[in-house]
């Protein structure tokens, strides 16, 4: 994803969180405290767990935090946990939290908590579901320490505690976690970085976070989403602007500092202004998928589903979508490219190009006979 930034030298190196996507924003000579940020979509929701919306996912990584995450090599590391340690049978996982951690009503992080919070990201999220199927019991060995016992072995277990996208295991209050999976929560009290003003949230127009001081980041250096989440800014103001012509106005105009997810033809208008920074700052992108409807005909039929595999020419669709080809790239990998679950394997068709004749020979075969088909973008 593109992102600009007003020329914000700071927004580079970890601005408000190190995790957003890329951006466009603004630079000014000397350090602002407010961050006036335009997100890709309306804040509808402030839980995380009940939602799969990116927004809102954007919102936890501000608000919360959570036991584990993925350094750039995708690999877990603490974030709120301390110390922990495995059972040589791989069934017994102990963790300790770390020093210091508190919500931001002031209460202390306490393992009850954590584990009220896995129970409830467990009956939402996929991932949480698989988890929770091989855990047997999980208990509070004290206010700061807890241990999961597992039925059978799950090797992804760390992975899983510190999921990188929605649903995230955000860690909250247990009285908050003692929600109705399918219920939202009432507030947004985490122990992140930043803290939600809930009475200057304006749905449809802006919300409003503010520093946490009693944040106490990882000494680590950040790392993807692991390592030291250091607030570089007292204030950040997200201003919801749905017009893409006033958002890119109000980037230009100096009203806004940073532009998560502008369009692609917006894209050399920005560069072009040498105040505004072009950064990619998800590297993994978006990664986009032609879906067929499997169970109505026409695409009911396998054949047809490959022919159409063989007329497809991911250059085309990047080009019409993303624009310039430095932002964009193809890529023959399921589970995208890039990541430790790449692979090219059963992808010849689109590693080698379109194939017009073993297209045609597969419609042939298929015995489409001209059916209507909708598309839907």
């Amino acid at each position: 994803m593109i992102s600009f930034t007003r020329t914000l030298r700071w927004v580079a190196a970890a601005a408000f969180l190190a995790f957003f996507v890329p951006s466009i924003g603004w630079t000014q000579s000397a350090p602002q405290k407010t961050l006036r940020f335009i997100p890709q979509a309306d804040l509808r929701s402030i839980d995380p767990i009940w939602t799969t919306a990116y927004v809102t996912r954007n919102f936890g990584y501000l608000v919360f935090d959570t036991l584990f995450a993925l350094d750039k090599d995708f690999k877990p590391q603490p974030q709120m946990v301390d110390r922990w340690t495995a059972s040589d049978d791989k069934l017994t996982y102990s963790f300790v939290l770390r020093d210091g951690l508190k919500w931001h009503d002031g209460q202390p992080v306490r393992a009850a908590d954590c584990i009220a919070s896995i129970e409830r990201w467990g009956k939402r999220d996929t991932l949480g579901q698989k988890l929770m199927e091989a855990v047997g019991e999980m208990h509070a060995t004290d206010d700061k320490a807890f241990t999961i016992k597992l039925k059978s072995p799950f090797p992804l277990i760390l992975d899983a505690l510190g999921k990188l996208s929605s649903n995230v295991p955000f860690m909250m209050p247990e009285r908050l976690a003692k929600t109705d999976a399918y219920q939202q929560i009432p507030e947004a009290i985490g122990s992140g970085p930043f803290k939600f003003v809930k009475e200057e949230w304006e749905p449809g127009h802006k919300a409003v976070f503010v520093r946490n001081a009693d944040y106490v980041p990882r000494e680590e250096a950040p790392s993807f989403a692991s390592g030291g989440k250091v607030a570089k800014v007292d204030r950040v103001e997200w201003l919801y602007i749905p017009d893409t012509a006033t958002a890119a106005a109000a980037l230009n105009a100096g009203e806004a500092d940073w532009y998560e997810q502008p369009p692609a033809d917006l894209v050399p208008l920005f560069a072009a202004n040498k105040e505004i920074v072009v950064t990619t700052v998800d590297p993994l992108g978006n990664h986009g998928i032609l879906r067929f409807n499997h169970i109505q005909p026409p695409f009911n039929n396998l054949k047809l589903r490959q022919a159409v595999l063989n007329l497809v020419d991911q250059k085309d669709y990047m080009g019409a979508a993303a624009g310039d080809p430095k932002y964009w790239k193809t890529c023959a990998a399921l589970f995208g490219c890039g990541t430790p679950f790449e692979t090219n394997a059963g992808a010849d068709a689109l590693l080698n190009g379109p194939n017009l004749a073993k297209a045609k020979q597969l419609i042939q075969d298929s015995g489409y006979k001209g059916e209507k088909i909708v598309l839907l973008s």
